[in-house]
């Protein structure tokens, strides 16, 4: 059966049947003993152009379309912003000495940080001395930072009012006595101080004290911060017989009277 080879040439390119000798390995080669790989089989002629193998021009798509989805989602970021953290809402409270005002608000959930300070006065920039003077116009106050979506400041006010301090007392709160240790509330906003006053006409309504609330409502014109030895003061020196009798029942109370807004990791202060 023939296909179409030329039967009596050989198929080797002298025409014979034997395989040509090969240049031993020390020897050089010439040109004409060099295969020649098709020029197909690393570039596709076409026409006067030249083609990408296949498999190297879908690598190159597949990176063009990382790159286009991460720029895309990077505009869409920039124009539509990053979730934004929670609005901090600041309320001053006022009801003795602040050792334990700061310390059962540095208990509760929700509050981010809990300062000593002076509020109310007439006098810029007052010393400690200068408050407990009486002569400043200053109550020993301390300023709450809360996020109201973990606390309401209506769960504050409640907090204030039953187990922080006696809003029944005027000017006075326990053993300490003057103006300096009166009941008040500094608002900072119109909604504060509606809501302040709304609370404090239902706990009269309900006759939730047997004495007449004193405690004062006011727009808060400038907070001082305390000297660095109050801050924290019930914390550190919770053996202290003034803070055993006079504050840490206060935290006690709040633990047994709110517990799911109470915590024992500590607010922070300024």
């Amino acid at each position: 059966m023939s296909y179409g080879i030329n039967q009596a040439q050989g198929p080797y390119n002298d025409g014979s049947n034997e395989l040509p000798d090969q240049p031993a390995l020390d020897q050089p080669v010439s040109p004409d003993q060099v295969p020649v790989v098709p020029e197909e089989g690393i570039w596709k002629k076409y026409s006067s152009h030249y083609e990408f193998p296949l498999s190297l021009l879908t690598a190159i798509m597949l990176h063009l379309l990382a790159v286009m989805v991460v720029v895309a989602y990077m505009a869409i970021a920039f124009y539509f912003g990053s979730p934004k953290p929670p609005d901090m809402e600041t309320i001053v409270f006022a009801g003795g000495c602040f050792w334990g005002i700061q310390s059962v608000f540095q208990h509760t959930k929700g509050v981010v940080s809990a300062t000593s300070g002076y509020a109310g006065g007439n006098v810029a920039k007052p010393s400690y001395e200068d408050v407990s003077s009486g002569q400043t116009g200053h109550a020993e106050s301390v300023k709450v930072v809360f996020d109201p979506s973990q606390v309401s400041y209506e769960q504050l006010l409640k907090i204030f009012f039953s187990v922080a301090h006696d809003p029944t007392e005027l000017n006075r709160q326990g053993p300490d006595v003057g103006t300096q240790y009166r009941s008040a509330v500094f608002y900072l906003t119109d909604a504060q101080k509606q809501e302040t006053e709304a609370y404090i006409a239902q706990l009269g309504a309900a006759h939730a004290y047997k004495q007449p609330i004193v405690t004062q409502v006011a727009k808060l014109k400038e907070f001082y911060r305390a000297e660095d030895y109050h801050q924290n003061y019930a914390e550190l020196h919770p053996d202290q017989p003034y803070i055993a009798i006079n504050d840490a029942p206060k935290v006690v109370n709040l633990k047994k009277s709110f517990p799911q807004l109470y915590t024992d990791k500590l607010a922070s202060h300024e």
